[in-house]
């Protein structure tokens, strides 16, 4: 759906568009409440589409088969349609917003302590590593205040949507989240002392 719908969103009036199916605090208050779904299943170009489709592809299987398909479609529309409503309160009302990332972003949190050590051999490492990077990395970008067109504060706001669904599902939620924890304190310290060292000696 979001491939078939974005697709077809590029070919089309993108002024309609985004006044009818973006979501926007604008839009909302003028009663275009299906922008809350339609949204979700636009994307800006085909990067936009392909890495959301990515991850949406990774940690939708991973939660589907531990949770079940429709609990795993319920977090994805909860996740996506609250963030959008409370990214009103950090967006502009006349700024569009589309995409699933913030969708995903919530399913990625599910995972991370649902099922951590779930190795994707797309991103090469777990996947409750893969979900602490990005988090991390969105949260760096809202600190800095990094501008441009992708919506950092939506995506932490997604994330965090997920952590209460990922705490209710699985019974060793707090030791997964130490697991995770670890990971990535092992992966900066590979990044960070182990890289600079090894470049050093070939150089």
């Amino acid at each position: 759906m979001c491939a078939l719908i974005s697709i077809l969103s590029w070919y089309g009036r993108s002024d309609l568009i985004i006044e009818y199916l973006a979501f926007s605090g604008e839009n909302l208050l003028k009663g275009r409440v299906w922008t809350l779904i339609t949204a979700l299943f636009l994307h800006g170009d085909l990067l936009h589409l392909l890495g959301n489709m990515v991850f949406l592809y990774v940690f939708g299987n991973t939660l589907e088969k531990e949770i079940e398909a429709t609990k795993t479609l319920s977090v994805f529309f909860f996740g996506g349609i609250l963030c959008f409503l409370l990214s009103t309160f950090f967006y502009d009302s006349t700024t569009p917003l589309i995409g699933a990332s913030a969708a995903i972003f919530t399913l990625t949190a599910v995972v991370m302590l649902v099922k951590p050590l779930k190795f994707s051999f797309l991103f090469l490492m777990p996947q409750g590593l893969v979900a602490i990077i990005y988090f991390t990395y969105n949260m760096i970008a809202v600190y800095l205040g990094v501008q441009g067109n992708i919506a950092y504060v939506s995506h932490v706001i997604g994330f965090m949507i997920g952590i209460p669904f990922g705490i209710a599902w699985s019974k060793n939620w707090a030791k997964n989240l130490l697991l995770v924890i670890g990971l990535f304190i092992l992966y900066l310290l590979v990044i960070f002392l182990l890289i600079p060292s090894i470049l050093d000696i070939l150089t």
